[in-house]
């Protein structure tokens, strides 16, 4: 079983349209502060925030399945995971499938998306380039 990737668009139409899907953020904590987070409330929802990586050292957070179940997902919940590419959260997703949540999707793109020509993210793919809403936390 492999992570599939889905858009952002995609991933926004099926937060609103299914009340127990939920976005993962695994981002880390200084990304949510400085750049900024998915702002659900027009779905009803808030964004559950874990992150895959603990910031400053970058280690792989061990009780990450374990938040998710504490955040109130379970082996039936569609989880649709978000990180600044795409690359934290599909590691994520692979982590939550390994774990009994055989339905997690990957944000393709993430948050930010790739760079720009100048190196600026959130400008060419993602869920900030594509509009969806988003606030400074």
């Amino acid at each position: 079983m492999s992570v599939e990737d889905v858009s952002p668009r995609a991933a926004w139409d099926a937060l609103r349209a299914d009340p127990d899907a939920m976005l993962v953020d695994v981002r880390t904590d200084a990304e949510w502060n400085f750049v900024g987070i998915p702002e659900l409330s027009e779905a009803g929802k808030q964004v559950v925030l874990i992150p895959w990586q603990v910031y400053p050292s970058m280690q792989v957070n061990g009780a990450f399945t374990d938040h998710l179940r504490k955040a109130g997902a379970t082996e039936q919940s569609k989880l649709y995971f978000l990180c600044r590419s795409g690359v934290r959260s599909m590691a994520a997703g692979e982590a939550a499938q390994a774990a009994g949540f055989s339905q997690a999707f990957n944000v393709a793109n993430g948050f930010e998306g790739p760079p720009d020509a100048e190196g600026h993210r959130g400008e060419v793919a993602g869920w900030k380039a594509e509009g969806l809403p988003w606030r400074q936390r």
